[in-house]
């Protein structure tokens, strides 16, 4: 037998160590990974898995800025004296497009009526027009809007915040003041005075104590005061006689009538104009004062500073407008049913009186001044009727028309409720169930 060698046999015992302890090793790597993994998909959320990646992708692409949003931008401005349309918009648009818009406002307001003292506005988009608006009184607005090429113009009303006020005032001095103390402005006793002028002469027969009530609607815009509306009803005392009047309208035109339905308005006004004293009555045998002689003065002169409106008493049609060394600057007015009225010692005429042309009650013909034989300014109001004159403070005053029969239930349905405001025994909250209104 060969001698076995015992270096040999050591060393397979070592390799065989060495290859249990690689084996071991491995097992315990595989279950390492494993249970590495068992418990990474134990928290598997998308954030989880995806976070680091959607991080660098965030970091490495910035996110792309978006240009702003074009934002219209409104200018707004007061019509002075001189001012053109054309000269308002050349801003934003050319002379043709000027002309174009021009001629599409045409059909609704022409921008040749603009008046100084009027608010408009525009609105623009990167300075490119989109619409231009034009106040055109207290009631109305022009709207001209933009579409590509082409304006589309219209006439709105203006809206506003209707609130129904009751306002009462006593006369110590005169009416203007009265109303002034009553906390409101003179455009509501000018109001006032216009209802009532066919019944009092708001001059001369007002007294001390007179007492007025007023039922008017106030109009607001973005809670500013922005003027009066309607007044549906007013009662003024003068001399402990009331006058009432409640409106009625139609079509958008108003008229007051008393309880009973009888129009307020009358043929003739009390006087032509707002006047200081009657320096002159009518008379077969006054002494002139400026020839020193007894004649027949046949009219009433109305003692009144230079300037001061005169009125047409009543419609008709202008038959002269002349000039005499006497009765200096004159106009002369037909009426119907025979009556003519003449209006002497004028200072000027109002612009556009000529013969011929029509006249309206109230209308202003001219203006208060000494021409001809005069001492100083005062109109020399004179009346005929079929060329007789007439003592103009005696001259009958018929009414206009009464209620129509046909809107007679409609008149009575609207006076309980006004007179109810009047009297303060409707509660003013209950005025209209849309209290939004244009008027």
């Amino acid at each position: 037998m060969r001698p076995v060698k015992k270096r040999n046999t050591l060393r397979t015992a070592d390799t065989r160590k060495k290859r249990l302890a690689a084996g071991m090793a491995v097992v315990i790597l595989c279950l390492v990974i494993v249970t590495g993994l068992f418990l990474r998909d134990e928290d598997t959320t998308p954030e989880a898995v995806t976070g680091g990646a959607q991080q660098s992708m965030t970091e490495d692409v910035a996110t792309p800025e978006m240009p702003p949003v074009p934002v219209p931008e409104t200018i707004t401005g007061t019509i002075q004296p001189g001012d053109t349309v054309s000269g308002i918009l050349e801003n934003w648009l050319s002379p043709a497009e000027v002309y174009s818009l021009a001629r599409q406002c045409d059909d609704v307001f022409s921008l040749s009526r603009i008046k100084a003292g009027q608010p408009w506005s525009v609105t623009c988009l990167q300075d490119e027009l989109q619409s231009f608006r034009y106040e055109i009184d207290d009631t109305s607005i022009l709207t001209v809007a933009r579409d590509g090429d082409i304006f589309h113009a219209a006439v709105e009303p203006i809206p506003y915040d209707i609130q129904l006020d009751r306002v009462e005032g006593k006369i110590e001095s005169n009416l203007f003041t009265a109303v002034e103390n009553a906390g409101e402005g003179a455009a509501l006793a000018y109001r006032l005075a216009d209802i009532f002028m066919w019944e009092v002469d708001f001059i001369r027969d007002i007294r001390e104590g007179d007492s007025f009530t007023v039922v008017v609607e106030k109009r607001y815009r973005e809670g500013e005061f922005k003027g009066y509306g309607r007044i549906l009803a007013a009662r003024f005392v003068n001399q402990d006689t009331p006058y009432e009047g409640f409106l009625l309208e139609d079509g958008g035109r108003g008229e007051y009538y008393t309880a009973d339905g009888k129009s307020l308005r009358k043929a003739f006004l009390k006087a032509p104009l707002d006047f200081r004293r009657i320096s002159s009555g009518y008379s077969n045998a006054r002494l002139h004062p400026v020839l020193n002689i007894v004649r027949p003065h046949h009219g009433i002169d109305y003692a009144a500073p230079t300037g001061t409106p005169i009125k047409a008493i009543g419609s008709g049609t202008v038959v002269a407008v002349a000039r005499t060394k006497a009765a200096g600057k004159y106009v002369k007015i037909r009426h119907m049913n025979g009556y003519e009225s003449a209006y002497l010692h004028m200072s000027r005429y109002a612009r556009g009186i000529r013969s011929g042309q029509k006249v309206a009650q109230g209308q202003v013909i001219g203006y208060v001044g000494a021409t001809g034989y005069a001492t100083g300014p005062h109109l020399d109001f004179r009346m005929k009727r079929y060329g007789k004159y007439l003592n103009p403070s005696r001259v009958t005053n018929p009414r206009s028309q009464p209620v129509s029969r046909e809107r007679m239930d409609e008149f009575m349905t609207v006076l309980v409720s006004y007179k109810g405001y009047l009297d303060g025994t409707l509660a003013l909250q209950t005025y209209g169930v849309d209290n939004t209104s244009s008027m």
